[in-house]
Parts: C-alpha cells; sequence; structure tokens
C-alpha cells in the first residue's frame, strides 16, 4: 500500500528498488528522472522564445550561465572553458536542484508501508523519493564520468608524450645533469600524483553524499525531537514544524555550496592538467 507520514522516514543508506520486474529502477533513480524533468522543463521554457533584451525564465536562465561561464573561464582559462563548460554547467544544475529536490515536503515520508493496527500510522519500508544525491551510486558515478572526460581533455590538450611529461617529468625546465639526478624523485611524485588522481573520485563522491545524507538525516533528528524527548502529541507536532525551520534555511545554503563546491573542484582539476608551465610552452 501506498503510505503518507506527515514526516520522513530515517534515510536508509542503501536505496530501494520500486518493481520487481525492473531492478534498476529504484527510487533515487526516480528521484533523479524527476530531477532531470524539471531541468529540462524550465531550460525549455526559457529558451523557447529568444529575446533580444531577456526577461522573466529567459533573464534568470541566462543569468546563471553567465555567471557559471565567467567564473569557469577564470579558472581553466578561455580556450579550455568551450570544452568542458557543458559538462560542468550541468553538474551544477543536476546537484544543485537534486539538494533542493530533496528538502521538497513528500521526499522520504510517501512510500510503501504495512499498518501495524487499526488506525495507526504507517510503517515506511520502501521510501518512493529519495534524495539521489544523498545515493552514493550516484554520486560516485557524476565523479567517476568526470574523472574520465578529465583523463580524455588532458590528453587531447597535451598529447599523451605531454601528458606523461606533466605527470613525471623533471619540473623548472632543468637539462643537462641536473635534470638527469631529479628524475628518479619527480618520477616517484608522478607516482604520488597518480595515485592523488585516482582518490579524486572518491574524495568528489563521498564529500558530496556525506553532507546530503548528513543533512537530511539532520532534518529528520529535528523533525523527531519532540516525540523523541516525550513531548505530548499537540507540542511533539508544533515542533515537529518550528524547530527544523532553520536547518531548512540551512540546507538550502548548503545545497548551493556543495554544487558549487562540486563543480569548481572539477574546473580546477582540469586546469591543473592543461595549464602548461613557460618552460614547457617553450
Amino acid at each position: 500500500m501506498i503510505a503518507f507520514l506527515p514526516i520522513a522516514a530515517t534515510i536508509p543508506l542503501n536505496a530501494e528498488g520500486l518493481l520487481d520486474d525492473l531492478d534498476w529502477l529504484t527510487n533515487s533513480i526516480f528521484v533523479s528522472l524527476l530531477v532531470v524533468g524539471i531541468i529540462l522543463f524550465f531550460s525549455r521554457r526559457a529558451t523557447r522564445e529568444i529575446k533580444l533584451v531577456p526577461d522573466g525564465p529567459q533573464n534568470a536562465f541566462e543569468a546563471i550561465l553567465e555567471m557559471l561561464y565567467g567564473t569557469v573561464e577564470d579558472i581553466v582559462g578561455p580556450k579550455m572553458v568551450k570544452r568542458v563548460f557543458a559538462l560542468l554547467a550541468t553538474l551544477f544544475l543536476y546537484i544543485l536542484t537534486a539538494n533542493w529536490f530533496a528538502l521538497l515536503p513528500g521526499v522520504g515520508s510517501i512510500g510503501f508501508g504495512e499498518r501495524t493496527a487499526f488506525l495507526t500510522v504507517p510503517v515506511i519500508d520502501v521510501p518512493l523519493l529519495r534524495p539521489t544525491t544523498a545515493d552514493l551510486n550516484m554520486t560516485l558515478a557524476m565523479a567517476t564520468v568526470f574523472m574520465a572526460l578529465w583523463l580524455f581533455w588532458s590528453i587531447q590538450e597535451m598529447g599523451l608524450g605531454g601528458f606523461l611529461k606533466h605527470m613525471f617529468g623533471v619540473k623548472g625546465g632543468l637539462k643537462g645533469g641536473m635534470a638527469l639526478a631529479l628524475a628518479p624523485i619527480f618520477f616517484c611524485v608522478g607516482l604520488i600524483e597518480v595515485v592523488s588522481i585516482a582518490f579524486r573520485p572518491v574524495s568528489l563522491s563521498l564529500r558530496l553524499f556525506g553532507n546530503v545524507f548528513a543533512g537530511e538525516n539532520l532534518l529528520v533528528t529535528m523533525l523527531t525531537l519532540g516525540k523523541s524527548l516525550g513531548f505530548p502529541d499537540f507540542f511533539a507536532y508544533l515542533s515537529s514544524i518550528i524547530i527544523p525551520l532553520p536547518f531548512y534555511f540551512l540546507e538550502l545554503l548548503i545545497g548551493l555550496l556543495q554544487a558549487m563546491v562540486f563543480t569548481l573542484l572539477c574546473a580546477v582539476y582540469i586546469a591543473l592538467s592543461t595549464t602548461h608551465d613557460e618552460e614547457e610552452a617553450h
């Protein structure tokens, strides 16, 4: 049966499947499809009739994209921004929309459950809507896709030889015997850099997942605080409305910050591997 709760259930660590015949369709994937639909709807509405002097949705959409474009261009440079902006802007819009979608009423509190007794609140076993960025599979997939494209763009920009030289070569324009003597040290430094790069998708995904997952469970704790402290039913219900309000505004800010952090870190990683030193340019 479909159950509706006035407050959200505790967010489980793993996403749950919604249909037995479709194992891949989890409540997290379902929400991700809704988020994509929302982005497509508003972007289509904003660009349906392009005006020379924008107003309404077009004005807001262009303002967001211009802000993102200028920020990314300052990091990766005017040449690389044309290649990478589409991906970075998509990541920002998707993460921001997904983070704020998770704060809507009903996310985590509508789902499938059973009543344990007559006229009791049903227990939700499988929430219909699960915050998609609170699913480690989703955040890890985004980080992995980015790192694959990062490797492609890096090799495309510098060439395979230039990329290997950037990773393992002697830095600082040293030549001759000094460069030969320091080559083993810089090679070891390159190996450390490889390990660091391998951990980038892990750090990107865990940072986003951890903040959103913790935020969702924090809201659940604040929503149920009155009941946990043994307040009478009326005061417990009143506290479930008043106490979480500051945390909702905090989660709105965190949702924006996490989208910016994920996007800007991706831009920095691109800049680090595609920006040539003056010595290398010669």
